[in-house]
């Protein structure tokens, strides 16, 4: 059993165990079409198949593998661990919640999907740079007005922005 596959437990086990203690939440009423219980459940499902679904590549993957000179050669050059790139992913999401309160939802989301974006994969061209912009502000844009307009969710405003 890899490490695939444990996290994949691990994952199922949590997701089913509060997929079970959603059960005890209120359901739909008039008011309310949709009941509290009803986006934890879609969400810890999606997460249980999903966990489900990395323990069966995991262990079909470990099934194909053999001890060819190919399969040592591609084990070889397997890229190594990029602690850099998770400490600045680290930074840059804890900046983008520290700027919430002060800038608002809908800039600082434009700010973070675009560093984000930038800093797991540099743009290399100005085609490329669009690409990340448009992809930040299409992101940003879906996300409010899902939030807002769907799930009537008031997202932050910024102090010294109102936005």
């Amino acid at each position: 059993m890899g490490r695939d596959s444990i996290a994949g437990l691990v994952c199922l086990a949590a997701s089913l165990g509060l997929l079970v203690a959603t059960i005890g939440l209120p359901g739909p009423n008039l008011l309310v079409p949709v009941g509290p219980g009803f986006y934890p459940r879609i969400i810890l499902g999606v997460t249980a198949v999903l966990a489900l679904a990395l323990i069966i590549s995991d262990v079909t993957n470990r099934r194909r593998k053999t001890d060819t000179p190919a399969a040592t050669a591609t084990a070889a050059t397997a890229a190594a661990p990029n602690y850099g790139l998770v400490a600045a992913t680290f930074v840059i999401f804890m900046l983008y919640v520290a700027a919430l309160p002060y800038v608002g939802f809908r800039l600082s989301t434009l700010v973070f999907v675009a560093a984000l974006q930038s800093t797991l994969k540099p743009p290399r061209s100005v085609k490329q740079a669009v690409i990340v912009a448009i992809t930040a502000l299409v992101t940003t844009v879906v996300i409010y007005i899902l939030f807002e307009n769907y799930l009537a969710v008031l997202l932050p405003r910024g102090r010294w922005t109102d936005f």
